[in-house]
């Protein structure tokens, strides 16, 4: 979506993953969510700025859990380049480790996740006073892409494996 703004023109886009949690086990507090409990990836967001090396800000944020009756908080850790930090589901984060500083944007913090009868949800605005948005970027010089790690805040039981969890983020470039 395009909107003009103060005679300046206004880029909004946003970017979703999704990936099928490994799930292999129950989640201690801290861990890893990713697709594979022994070669995990980032949370890969492509294209989230139209030119490689682009800035902007991450003015929303969504995570959904196509389990129902979970209801985790979770934080996302984002980076510029893809993080040497633990990316394996199931095991204990270790973001933000020195290796990773230099690429290292910040985080989203991500309420208990809401079950009111469908998919477990929660949204971060910038009128989240805990959820550290807008969170302004700027893409490596080679790249249009966000990388990410997300982890449970709480223990998780009750999951099931290949449930999907997506992860959405609403940027505004300028």
């Amino acid at each position: 979506m395009v909107s003009l703004s103060s005679g300046n023109r206004v880029l909004q886009t946003t970017i979703s993953v999704t990936k099928a949690l490994a799930a292999a086990g129950n989640y201690a507090a801290e861990d890893v969510l990713s697709e594979d409990a022994a070669s995990g990836t980032a949370w890969v967001f492509n294209a989230i700025v139209p030119r490689n090396g682009m800035s902007g800000k991450i003015i929303k944020a969504q995570a959904i859990c196509e389990t129902t009756a979970l209801t985790p908080a979770l934080a996302l850790y984002l980076f510029t380049a893809t993080p040497t930090s633990a990316l394996d589901d199931n095991v204990a984060n270790t973001a933000v480790i020195h290796a990773d500083i230099a690429n290292f944007i910040g985080r989203i913090e991500f309420p208990a996740l809401a079950d009111l009868g469908g998919d477990s949800e929660a949204v971060v605005t910038p009128s989240d006073e805990t959820g550290l948005l807008p969170l302004p970027f700027r893409c490596a010089s080679a790249d249009d892409a966000l990388y990410g790690i997300l982890v449970t805040r709480d223990a998780i039981t009750g999951e099931t494996a290949t449930d999907d969890m997506t992860v959405r983020l609403t940027v505004e470039i300028r």
